[in-house]
């Protein structure tokens, strides 16, 4: 069956997964999209005892009480003052310790320069427009080959919808004008970004980039990764000095 192409989405409401991890409270911690194997984040993540992490973003609040549970002191910043408060609740309930902080993702001024062992940001900069910016950031307080993994939602996926048992096209690649999504009472904004352009913003923020997955899920979270990869994870190093 090929996609058609169709004038609009059949429904103002996006699938899950554009949203994730909205809808994914009960599935792995560590898992870097909807339905990704979590062995392939302990993979791009590696031993994270001693190590000083910053997340991007809290998603669920659990992959930050995950990582600190193993050992890692896990630094957090995240837009929304209401999911800031509902990680803190998750981690005081874990008996673990994860410094929070409201803010922009941009918004890095409380972390020194060259003091970060690891960065990681699933899904949170979907809903970022100026990617650059963010990656500077990173780039700024990172030590020098430490890495920045990155999740999002993979440009395919957002172009794309299951409709009558097979996909259809519902917008074009090259429209990168926002997506909004609504997931049951949690509303949000994805940004489209190409895989080039991402790689293209992190070699112009200093970082290499040495992987570059593009996974199919190993849980049917949606019929439409049985087309299309449904998120796209990148990791990249900082340049050394």
């Amino acid at each position: 069956m090929r996609p058609a192409l169709i004038e609009e989405a059949a429904s103002a409401e996006q699938p899950p997964l554009v949203g994730f991890p909205a809808g994914a409270e009960d599935g792995p911690a560590l898992a870097l999209g909807p339905g990704l194997d979590p062995d392939l984040a302990d993979r791009l993540i590696g031993s994270t005892d001693g190590k000083r992490i910053l997340e991007l973003g809290t998603g669920t609040g659990r992959v930050g009480v995950e990582l600190a549970g193993r050992g890692a002191k896990v630094i957090c910043v995240e837009p929304s003052i209401e999911r800031v408060t509902d990680a803190r609740a998750i981690a005081d309930a874990a008996k673990v310790k994860v410094e929070y902080h409201h803010g922009d993702l941009a918004d890095l001024a409380f972390v020194r320069g060259d003091q970060i062992d690891l960065a990681l940001a699933v899904y949170s900069l979907a809903s970022v427009d100026d990617l650059g910016r963010v990656f500077r950031q990173v780039n700024r307080v990172l030590r020098s080959e430490a890495s920045l993994i990155v999740s999002l939602p993979h440009p395919l996926s957002l172009i794309a919808e299951i409709s009558d048992g097979g996909p259809r096209l519902t917008r074009t690649y090259f429209d990168s004008s926002p997506i909004r999504w609504q997931l049951d009472g949690e509303v949000g904004t994805v940004h489209p970004h190409s895989v080039g352009e991402v790689i293209t913003t992190l070699w112009r923020s200093n970082f290499r980039v040495d992987t570059v997955l593009e996974p199919a899920p190993t849980a049917n979270t949606d019929l439409l990764g049985e087309w299309v990869p449904t998120s796209l994870v990148i990791r990249a190093r900082k340049q050394g000095v």
